[in-house]
C-alpha cells in the first residue's frame, strides 16, 4: 500500500521555466511524490531561511513522479504576482525549498467508467492533467475545457490534446478558441460527451458559474476552490467557506483540509467571505439569545 498523509521535507529546486504567463517549477521532494493523488497541493516556505515572509504559499500539484534521475519530484505552476511567488520564480537549480505535502482532500474518482469533463481556468488547469490520467486508467471518457483571459494565460492546451477525447478552448479576448467564458461552451460539451461528472479548478467566480450550469444540466460537479491558505494544515482558519453538509446543515469548513475539493452544489457561493446567520455556530446578532 502506498504511504499516505503529509510530511515535511527539505526539498530543492530542479528547474524553473517560463510557460506563457506562468512559471513551471520542478521540485525534488523525497517522500512527497509517492503520496500524491489528483487534487492534492503542497505548501512551500518562501524567501529563504532569513526571510520575513513567514506564511507558506500553497500550490496545486501539476505532476508528481515517484522516481526520477534525482528521486521523487513534484511539479507546480505559478503566476509571479507577489513577493513569495516572485521569489520562487527566481529560484535557481539546487536552491533549497521546505515542502509540506501532499495536503488537502483530493478529487473523488468514479467507481465505474464514466464520461468526465475537466474544466480549468488559467493555471488552475494544472491539477487536471494527473486527474485525466487517473480517470483514463479507470476506463473513463475525458473531455477538456480550458479558459483564460488571453492566449498567453492558458495552460496545458497541447497536454490536453494528448489526454482527452476533445479539447475546447475559450478566451475572454478571443485570441484563441471561442471568445467568451468556459460556461458559454459547457452545455454543448455536456451534450456532446453525455457528461456524467465535471471536475474543475480555477477562479472562484468561474467555479460558481460552472456549478450553476452543471446543476441546471443534472451533471455532478467537483470543484477545487482557490481560497487563500495561510498555513495549509487547518490551524489558522483563514480559508474557511460555508458548505452545506449531507445533513443539510451549513458549516464553515476549511478549504485546506476538508477541501480544496468540494461538491459544487454544496458550496454557498453567494455567501463566500461571510458567516451566514444560519450557519452552525454563527454569532448571534446583538441582543440575540
Amino acid at each position: 500500500m502506498a504511504p499516505s498523509g503529509p510530511i515535511q521535507v527539505r526539498g530543492e529546486v530542479l528547474s524553473v521555466r517560463r510557460v506563457g504567463a506562468y512559471f513551471h517549477v520542478t521540485l525534488l521532494a523525497q517522500g512527497v511524490a509517492e503520496r500524491v493523488r489528483p487534487g492534492h497541493f503542497v505548501a512551500l516556505a518562501v524567501g529563504g531561511e532569513s526571510s520575513s515572509m513567514l506564511l507558506r504559499r500553497s500550490f496545486s500539484i501539476y505532476r508528481a513522479q515517484e522516481r526520477g534521475v534525482y528521486g521523487g519530484t513534484v511539479e507546480i505552476v505559478l503566476a509571479a504576482h507577489g513577493p513569495g511567488t516572485s521569489w520562487l520564480a527566481g529560484c535557481r537549480p539546487h536552491d533549497p525549498v521546505d515542502v509540506v505535502g501532499p495536503l488537502g482532500t483530493p478529487f473523488a474518482l468514479p467507481k465505474d467508467p464514466a464520461s468526465c469533463t475537466l474544466v480549468g481556468g488559467g493555471y488552475g488547469s494544472a491539477p487536471l492533467f494527473s486527474l485525466a490520467d487517473a480517470l483514463r486508467a479507470r476506463g473513463c471518457r475525458v473531455d477538456v475545457v480550458l479558459g483564460a483571459g488571453s492566449e498567453d494565460r492558458l495552460f496545458g492546451v497541447l497536454d490536453a490534446k494528448r489526454i482527452s477525447q476533445s479539447v475546447t478552448v475559450t478566451t475572454d479576448d478571443g485570441s484563441l478558441g471561442h471568445r467568451g467564458r468556459v460556461t458559454d461552451v459547457l452545455p454543448a460539451v455536456f451534450a456532446r460527451a453525455d457528461t456524467d461528472v465535471v471536475y474543475a479548478c480555477g477562479p472562484m467566480a468561474m467555479l460558481r458559474a460552472l456549478s450553476e450550469v452543471a446543476a441546471a444540466h443534472g451533471v455532478a460537479a467537483q470543484v477545487a476552490v482557490e481560497e487563500a491558505m495561510a498555513c495549509g494544515i487547518g490551524v489558522c482558519m483563514t480559508c474557511v467557506l460555508p458548505v452545506v453538509g449531507d445533513d443539510g446543515v451549513t458549516r464553515m469548513v476549511r478549504s485546506c483540509t476538508e477541501g480544496p475539493v468540494f461538491r459544487g452544489e454544496s458550496v454557498r457561493w453567494a455567501d463566500v467571505g461571510t458567516v451566514p446567520p444560519d450557519c452552525l455556530g454563527a454569532p448571534l446578532p446583538a441582543g440575540g439569545h
